[in-house]
């Protein structure tokens, strides 16, 4: 079974992607790993350089900034990486640059591409997500934050990131999965404050308009210097422990975030569709970009 990992990344070092502990933690599980390496402002490329491995390879790319709509330079820039997989490769492990494979969770992904490898019915794997806010120690939980997403799939079927690189597609149509008992762990949200603000404005950048962007700052970021992260409506402790990948980061993170854990969900139906969910494990009326069988 050969096992191809791919990611992209542009500014890791300006905006605080976890990049280097991303890459390093789906790699045990990689035969090798395409890095598509954007036009950046900083050191990025030499952050993925010094990864220790001779599984990396770089391809370096210019983003097309006028593709604005939807995000969909992200999805254009995963592509890059996936495109260069080589067509013998039975899976494509895909990782984000601020997601994580917990490594209590290596062997049941890789059981899992053993047993299905041989099964073309399935064209992905489907993983569930955790999603830390503003430190380490607090998770989203809301049904703002999506539970599942594919992170592996057959390279050689011409499968194609969607929208904006969250998920994928074959032709348009969703793929056919079968979910795994793996999480990612995204700590997207976990930067300081100063770092949030800076990169939300700069993701404004890659979906919408000059225009819009300028009318976004004028109503979000006059007079503000840090992300609020106070107005999150549903927050939990995290209770479990970090990916291993993860203890430097961590060790020196040098901000700290003091947060209300409290759920303050507005609307009946939110509130209903919360307990639902809570006492069942099953969410009404979730959006899936899967099939799964």
């Amino acid at each position: 079974m050969k096992v191809t990992g791919f990611t992209f990344i542009r500014n890791a070092i300006k905006y605080d992607y976890p990049i280097k502990e991303a890459i390093l933690s789906v790699l045990p599980l990689c035969d090798d790993f395409i890095v598509a390496v954007g036009n950046s402002e900083d050191k990025t490329r030499e952050l993925v350089e010094s990864i220790c491995t001779d599984k990396i390879k770089i391809v370096d790319t210019i983003w097309d900034e006028s593709k604005r709509k939807g995000g969909e330079v992200l999805a254009d820039e995963t592509n890059k990486a996936l495109n260069c997989i080589n067509k013998n490769t039975d899976w494509g492990f895909y990782i984000q640059g601020d997601e994580v494979l917990n490594e209590k969770y290596i062997d049941n992904v890789r059981n899992a591409m053993i047993k299905y490898k041989d099964d073309k019915k399935v064209q992905g794997l489907l993983l569930k997500y955790v999603h830390f806010y503003a430190n380490y120690n607090y998770v989203a939980n809301s049904r703002k934050w999506y539970r599942k997403e594919i992170r592996i799939i057959r390279p050689n079927l011409g499968i194609q990131s969607y929208k904006d690189a969250q998920g994928f597609r074959l032709n348009n149509n969703k793929l056919k999965v079968k979910e795994i008992d793996a999480y990612i762990y995204h700590y997207g949200w976990v930067k300081s404050p100063q770092h949030t603000l800076t990169k939300n404005i700069y993701f404004q950048t890659l979906w919408h308009n000059d225009k819009d962007v300028s009318s976004w700052k004028e109503k979000n970021t006059i007079n503000v210097d840090e992300y609020d992260y106070s107005k999150i409506d549903l927050l939990e402790l995290f209770k479990g422990r970090h990916p291993s990948v993860m203890k430097e980061r961590i060790e020196n993170k040098n901000w700290e975030v003091n947060l209300e854990i409290k759920n303050t969900q507005k609307g009946f139906l939110n509130k209903i569709l919360f307990l639902i969910e809570k006492y069942t494990g099953y969410r009404l009326f979730e959006y899936k970009n899967y099939i799964k069988i």
